[in-house]
């Protein structure tokens, strides 16, 4: 199917994509607020700069969107038809992207975790509920003591 917009339109509403301060990340931070979590949101100062960092827990949390992160299986990580050499690229950049960054956060000794976008539409308590004992089995013993 060929696209319907011009590409002056589809630009603009490229633009108006939003990479913090999603409904699912304030979604996110409230379950966990309310957890009695507490965190700093897009950490500048780590690498990739993560969603949500929980200092107490050494813990970096990444909210995923499935179309733009690649989630293995999921059908919204669709291809589009149009333009497909530059958006499997982008893709693969994405990708390889979020390797490093993680790699290069769990080398410095943080934990990573990622929330994939559908999970949270899908399965939110379920999901958010996993997420709270993954983190708080981080917690570094010397701060149990």
């Amino acid at each position: 199917m060929a696209d319907t917009l011009t590409p002056e339109k589809r630009s603009w509403n490229m633009s108006r994509i939003h990479s913090e301060d999603t409904a699912i990340e304030v979604a996110v931070r409230k379950y966990l607020f309310s957890q009695g979590f507490r965190f700093r949101k897009n950490n500048k100062s780590l690498p990739g700069k993560p969603d949500i960092v929980l200092p107490k827990y050494h813990t970096a949390v990444f909210i995923h969107g499935c179309f733009w992160h690649r989630h293995p299986n999921c059908k919204t990580s669709s291809t589009p038809k149009t333009n497909t050499e530059f958006w499997i690229a982008k893709f693969e950049h994405n990708t390889a992207n979020d390797v490093k960054t993680h790699k290069r956060l769990e080398e410095l000794g943080w934990h990573v975790i990622v929330i994939w976008q559908c999970d949270i539409e899908k399965r939110f308590d379920q999901t958010m509920k996993a997420v709270a004992c993954e983190i708080k089995s981080n917690i570094k013993e010397t701060e149990v003591l």
